[in-house]
């Protein structure tokens, strides 16, 4: 819900606001990255359960602390305004980290192996569609009520989430109370080697995800649409591939899957590149963004589920997500270089994640010919 709105928030708070919007989802994907080995290790001990109460209780918290910005930056103190902005985006990464890791793995506790991939592209259609409803809400929120508000009301979302997790039933068997040891992260607990393969196809594919963070607000704003118009799309799109794709990677495998999907995400981004004065491609964008996403992400998923053993299912997932935030870091962060504030600069900026999706193909390729897997 508030980001398409911070790209603008930022720019607000002070001039020098417009150089760093790459930090906006940089800083948050950082830290959420950093809590992924502490989630994944504590959601395989204490349970799945508790460790997504904590992420939801992160939400709420910075979501009403937003404001406080703002109220900063009246005072005079703007670049003061700046960095607690910045720093809130840095602490609401945590609710990313433990969350989705958390949710991931209880959702392949209660899967048979043979509906992983069906099981998890339903999962993944409530994120797409929570996502997406956000983003279009956020735009006629903003105007009608100030960005304040749009603030509130995503804490207000985020307490409601909160609450549906206390009637969720734990997975995890005979979870264990917390110790100080848990929090005690070693190598082997930041990485599960077996699901590294699909790890990297997240990250070279979230490149792209992360610059279409940035980059789709600014089209938006040129062509003079809804700042979550290309968000609205891309859920419509990759629902209704979900619908009639979701056993896919079930039936033809997980890396031939991945391989139609990444093709689309290439396609998408390189249409992207080319609709910065064309609302046509812009939508067409979104729509074939959409149909990648709807493919790749249960099929990751499911994959990472496979290659993941039992008893390490919260580490097999925070690995996964690890490399979405590294991924979408890069992606965001790299727009600070190429994107100026000006439609010339889109071309350059979006081609640089078409690049890693052909990288990923070729890898997937690599993969099918000389690797052993799961599926």
């Amino acid at each position: 819900m508030v980001i398409p709105e911070l790209n603008d928030y930022i720019s607000g708070l002070h001039e020098r606001g417009d150089e760093v919007k790459g930090l906006i989802i940089f800083l948050f994907s950082l830290s959420a990255a950093i809590s992924r080995p502490f989630s994944g290790k504590l959601s395989d001990n204490i349970g799945r359960k508790k460790v997504m109460l904590i992420g939801a209780s992160v939400g709420v918290i910075i979501c009403l602390s937003y404001p406080l910005s703002e109220y900063i930056s009246s005072t005079g103190a703007t670049l003061f305004g700046i960095s607690v902005f910045l720093s809130f985006r840095f602490l609401h990464g945590l609710s990313a980290g433990f969350l989705p890791t958390g949710a991931t793995a209880l959702v392949t506790d209660i899967l048979h192996p043979s509906q992983r991939s069906v099981g998890m592209g339903i999962w993944g259609t409530f994120i797409s569609a929570g996502f997406g409803a956000g983003q279009i809400l956020a735009d006629p929120l903003t105007e009608a009520f100030g960005i304040n508000a749009l603030f509130v009301v995503s804490g207000v979302f985020a307490m409601i989430a909160f609450g549906c997790l206390l009637y969720i039933e734990e997975t995890l068997p005979n979870p264990k109370r917390y110790q100080a040891q848990f929090l005690k992260v070693r190598w082997n607990d930041v990485f599960e080697p077996p699901v590294m393969p699909a790890a990297t196809v997240m990250f070279l594919t979230t490149i792209s995800t992360g610059i279409v963070f940035v980059i789709a607000q600014e089209i938006s704003k040129s062509l003079d649409v809804n700042k979550g118009l290309f968000f609205g799309f891309y859920v419509f799109s990759t629902i209704t591939v979900r619908l009639f794709a979701s056993k896919l990677s079930d039936i033809i495998g997980r890396r031939k899957a991945l391989l139609i999907g990444v093709f689309f995400m290439c396609v998408s981004m390189i249409i992207v590149s080319l609709s910065a004065h064309s609302l046509a491609l812009f939508v067409t964008s979104a729509i074939v963004f959409g149909l990648s996403t709807g493919v790749n992400s249960p099929t990751i998923m499911a994959w990472t589920a496979d290659l993941s053993a039992e008893h390490r299912r919260g580490i097999g997932a925070g690995t996964l997500f690890i490399a979405l935030e590294i991924g979408i870091m890069v992606g965001s962060f790299s727009t600070i270089f190429t994107y100026d504030n000006t439609m010339d600069t889109i071309p350059q900026t979006v081609l640089f994640g078409a690049f890693f999706c052909i990288v990923a193909i070729l890898y997937l390729l690599w993969h099918l010919r000389y690797r052993d897997s799961v599926t």
